[in-house]
């Protein structure tokens, strides 16, 4: 029959199981986040590279272009609030 401190024993060690556990998931997810950001850090800036030209073209030539890189930032504005999200989920 287990003591009392055996239990006590058994609710520790467990507790440091689920810890260690989490730790690893929580890096894991760290990491995945943090690849994601620099992925979409770069389409960031290649967008901002291909938006300043437009910005200053005339808006008939540039309406659909405008439209394409409207679409790509906002595709990287959903990727961002993921990133986010799984961080958040982290702590």
């Amino acid at each position: 029959m287990a003591t009392e401190q055996d239990k006590l024993d058994d609710l520790v060690t467990g507790l440091k199981q689920q810890r260690d556990h989490l730790r690893v998931r929580m890096s894991l997810a760290e990491m995945e986040a943090k690849q994601e950001y620099d992925r979409l850090s770069d389409q960031i800036s290649k967008l901002t590279e291909q938006y300043e030209p437009i910005r200053s073209a005339a808006a008939e030539s540039a309406g659909d272009v405008l439209a394409a890189l409207t679409l790509a930032a906002e595709e990287m504005k959903s990727g961002l609030q993921k990133v986010v999200k799984a961080v958040e989920e982290t702590k």
